[in-house]
C-alpha cells in the first residue's frame, strides 16, 4: 500500500509527506551508534544551591553554575518578543510586495511575462519572519549553534536526541491532517449542526454550537483535533461573513480559552493534563469531578457574556444566499456524498491516532496507511491540508526544544508559591510558555500538595488562550484563521480578547 501511495502521481502532497516520515524513520533507525546520553541540561537536584535561598538567589546561583542557561533563556524570550513583532514584519512584507508589483505594472510588462519576477526577496524574507508558526523554529538555529559552541556537538546532539520529546509535535501534525479531511469534517459538521438546528440553525446558533459543543468535543477526540474542526467550521460559518474586527478577535479568544479548558473532562485529551495524569494518578472521573463541570459552566458563562456584549453585531451577520458559496472545493459544497465505508475508515484512523497518542511508531505507521487510503479514494476527498499541520508541528517542535531548557528558572518559581499565587502564577507563566511545559515541570516538584497540584493545572488550562504559544492546539487555530485578520493575528488584541473568559475560568477554579 505504501508503494502504491508513493507511485500515485495524483497525490504529490501525500508523496512529499510520506518521504518526510520515511526519512525520519530511516534517521531514527540508522545503523551508526546513537549519540551519547547528554548531561545537559543539568538535573535540577544537582545544582549546589545554598539552603534557605530565595527564588532570586536560587535563579542567580543556577545561572552562575551553568551560564549557558542564561543564553538559552535569552533566545527563548527573543522568540516570544518576535511573536509580538510578527504583525509588523507581515505589514512590511505586504508593503514591499505591493510596491514591487506597482513597479512591475509601471513598466508595462505583461502579466505572464512578469510572473517569474512577481516575487520580492525582501518581501518574502519578512513574510517568513512574520509567520508565527516559524518563529520558534527560527530561534532554534542560534540556540543550536550556541550550544555547539559552548558544549560541543555531541552534547547538543545528545540533548536533541535524548532529552527532547517530539512525540506531541508529530501527533499534532497527524491529528490535524486527519481531522481536516472531508469525511471527518462532514461528520463533525453534522454533529454540530444538530445542536445548531436546535437553536434555529442561524449564524448565531452555529457560533454557539462551535464555541460550546466543539471545545467539549475535545475531551473525546483530543484538543488538537477539536481545534482543527472548530476553526475550519468557524471559518466557513462565521469568518467568511466578515465580522467586525472586535467580534472576530473576541471569537478567537473564546475559541482558544474554551478549547484549553474543554479538554479537561478526561485525562488524555488536554496536553497539560496528559503530562501529569499518570504520575499524579488522575483518571477521567477525577478530572470530571475536579475540572470538567467547572469547565462546562465557565464556557457557558463566557459565551453568554460575549454574546450579550456583541449581540447586535452577531445579528447583522447573515449566511450567503444559495449559490453564493465562495469556494467550490470545500467539503460542504461537493454534491457527491461520502460513502459510509470511507467515513468509517477515516474515523478509525482518527481513533487509532488518539488511542496510540504516546506511541509514535504506531500512529506514524497508521498515518502512512491513511495517506495511501486517501490516495486510493481521492474522488471522495478534498486536498489534504498538510501545510498548516506541518507548520504547526514545526512551531511545537521549536517550542519543545526551547522549553526543555527553561526548567532552571521555572522550577524555583513554582516551588515557592502557595495555592492562590500558584494559580495566578501558572496562568501568567502559561502566557509565555506552553501550558504543558508548566505542568510537566510542576510534576518534578516533590513538595506540591494535592491542592497545589490542582492550582497549577487550573492556572495552566485557564491561561491557555492568552497567547498563541500558551496551548499546543492554538497554532493550529491561528494557522487556519489568520487569513481573516489583516497582517495576521495581533498578540496584544488576542490577549485582550481572551482576558474575560480567562478571568471567568480562574474565578470558577478559585471559588469551587
Amino acid at each position: 500500500m505504501l508503494f502504491y501511495l508513493l507511485s500515485h502521481q495524483r497525490s504529490r502532497r501525500s508523496y512529499f509527506v510520506a518521504l518526510i516520515f520515511l526519512f525520519l524513520g530511516a534517521w531514527s533507525a540508522r545503523a551508526d551508534s546513537p549519540p551519547p546520553l547528554s548531561d545537559f541540561p543539568k538535573p535540577l537536584e544537582s545544582y549546589q544551591t545554598p539552603a534557605g535561598s530565595s527564588v532570586v538567589q536560587t535563579i542567580l546561583s543556577r545561572a552562575q553554575e551553568e551560564p549557558v542557561n542564561v543564553i538559552a533563556t535569552i533566545f527563548f524570550f527573543c522568540a516570544i518578543i518576535h511573536t509580538f513583532l510578527a504583525p509588523a514584519f507581515m505589514r512590511l512584507s505586504h508593503r514591499w510586495r505591493d510596491e514591487h508589483r506597482e513597479k512591475l505594472a509601471s513598466t508595462n510588462v505583461k502579466v505572464h511575462a512578469a510572473a517569474a519576477e512577481d516575487r520580492n526577496f525582501k518581501a518574502e524574507i519578512f513574510h517568513f519572519l512574520g509567520e508565527v508558526e516559524a518563529i520558534f523554529g527560527i530561534w532554534v538555529l542560534p540556540l543550536i549553534l550556541t550550544l555547539t559552541w559552548f558544549k560541543g556537538w555531541e552534547i547538543t546532539n545528545g540533548y536533541l536526541s535524548h532529552k527532547v520529546n517530539f512525540t506531541e509535535p508529530i501527533f499534532v501534525v497527524i491529528i490535524m491532517s486527519i481531522a481536516s479531511t472531508r469525511p471527518v469534517l462532514t461528520v463533525a459538521e453534522q454533529a454540530l449542526a444538530f445542536f445548531a438546528r436546535l437553536a434555529g440553525g442561524s449564524t448565531i446558533a452555529w457560533w454557539w454550537s462551535l464555541l460550546t459543543v466543539g471545545p467539549l468535543l475535545g475531551s473525546i477526540i483530543t484538543e488538537p483535533a477539536a481545534m482543527t474542526i472548530c476553526a475550519l467550521l468557524l471559518a466557513r460559518r462565521f469568518y467568511d461573513l466578515k465580522p467586525p474586527t472586535p467580534l472576530a478577535y473576541a471569537t478567537l479568544g473564546l475559541l482558544f480559552v474554551n478549547i484549553s479548558v474543554g479538554g479537561t473532562l478526561t485525562h488524555f485529551a488536554a496536553p497539560p493534563v496528559l503530562m501529569v495524569a499518570s504520575k499524579w494518578g488522575w483518571d477521567s472521573m477525577y478530572m470530571l469531578t475536579h475540572f470538567g463541570w467547572k469547565a462546562v459552566i465557565g464556557i457557558l458563562v463566557a459565551n453568554f457574556s460575549y454574546y450579550f456584549y456583541f449581540r447586535s453585531q452577531l445579528l447583522n451577520l447573515h449566511p450567503p444566499k444559495s449559490g453564493e458559496n465562495l469556494t467550490d472545493d470545500l467539503w460542504e459544497n461537493r454534491k457527491d456524498p461520502v460513502p459510509i465505508p470511507v467515513t468509517m475508515v477515516h474515523l478509525f484512523f482518527l481513533a487509532w491516532t488518539v488511542f496510540n497518542a504516546h506511541y509514535p511508531v504506531l500512529f506514524v505507521g497508521g498515518f502512512l496507511f491513511f495517506l495511501a487510503f486517501t490516495a486510493a479514494t481521492e474522488h471522495h476527498q478534498n486536498p489534504l491540508l498538510l501545510k498548516p499541520a506541518i507548520l504547526v508541528g514545526f512551531f511545537l517542535a521549536g517550542l519543545v526544544v526551547h522549553g526543555g531548557l527553561q526548567a532552571w528558572w521555572l522550577e524555583p518559581i513554582l516551588a515557592n508559591l502557595n495555592e492562590v499565587p500558584l494559580l495566578f502564577g501558572a496562568t501568567l507563566l502559561t502566557a509565555f510558555n506552553d501550558n504543558a511545559a508548566i505542568t510537566y515541570l510542576a510534576s518534578f516538584v516533590p513538595s506540591l500538595t494535592e491542592p497545589m497540584k490542582l492550582a497549577v493545572v487550573a492556572g495552566a488550562v485557564a491561561g491557555g488562550g492568552l497567547t498563541v504559544i500558551a496551548n499546543a492546539p492554538n497554532p493550529a487555530g491561528q494557522s487556519i484563521l489568520s487569513k481573516y485578520f489583516e497582517d495576521g493575528v495581533s498578540p496584544i488584541k488576542l490577549a485582550l480578547a481572551a482576558l474575560v473568559p480567562t478571568a471567568i475560568m480562574l474565578a470558577l477554579f478559585l471559588l469551587f
